[in-house]
């Protein structure tokens, strides 16, 4: 998986993806998605780093089968949250 963080000073963000969906267009039947290096390409991470930054963050984007069930696994998220784009599950995750 890749991982890439953005920090500002209230926010911590975590963008990951499935190393094999970089440069993907997506599509479901009301929209398309872009799965874009400059967004998510970051360093490659394994699911212990992925799930320790996703319990830190405020914010998450999640895209690919691994990055989705890391965050079901540490608890962020529910199964039935999740959107697909040609059966590939994405997730935006957010504190408020």
């Amino acid at each position: 998986m890749y991982v890439k963080t953005y920090k500002t000073h209230k926010h911590f963000m975590v963008a990951v993806c499935d190393r094999e969906l970089i440069g993907q267009k997506l599509k479901n039947e009301s929209c398309e998605i872009s799965v874009s290096a400059a967004f998510y390409q970051g360093s490659e991470a394994d699911a212990e780093l992925v799930s320790n930054l996703l319990l830190s963050a405020t914010t998450a984007n999640l895209i690919g089968k691994k990055a989705v069930t890391c965050a079901i696994d540490c608890g962020l998220i529910d199964e039935d949250s999740v959107i697909y784009f040609d059966e590939i599950p994405h997730v935006i995750y957010v504190t408020i």
